[in-house]
């Protein structure tokens, strides 16, 4: 029995999505759902739980399926911060408009 979890309706999507891609990706790799969990180490209830896309399943086993499929690499940019546009202009925002030098601090800065 699994436990429920309760996901804003955008994070169910992209989790259905991400299973989906998921079973894709093994069956045009023509694995077979019981080689595909004996590689990542879970059961084959687990591996159906993530082709479904269930937020139950630990972010750690989605990473394992990623990993044998020879998808890793995608996961490492989910957050990557050089597609953070929202978060690059936050800190664009923050920025100081003048850096006043210091003083006492000669030699800094090529002086």
């Amino acid at each position: 029995m699994s436990k429920k979890v309760h996901l804003p309706i955008p994070a169910q999507k992209a989790l259905r999505r991400l299973g989906k891609d998921i079973n894709h990706a093994r069956r045009r790799r023509r694995v077979a759902m019981e080689l595909m969990s004996e590689r990542a180490g879970f059961s084959r209830i687990t591996l159906a739980k993530i082709e479904r896309g269930d937020p139950s399943v630990s972010m750690g086993a989605y990473a394992s399926a990623l990993f044998v499929l020879g998808m890793i690499d995608h996961l490492a940019q989910v957050a990557d911060a050089s597609r953070d546009i929202i978060g690059r202009e936050m800190e664009e925002e923050n920025l100081p408009q003048r850096i006043r030098a210091h003083p006492g601090r000669k030699g800094e800065l090529g002086e």
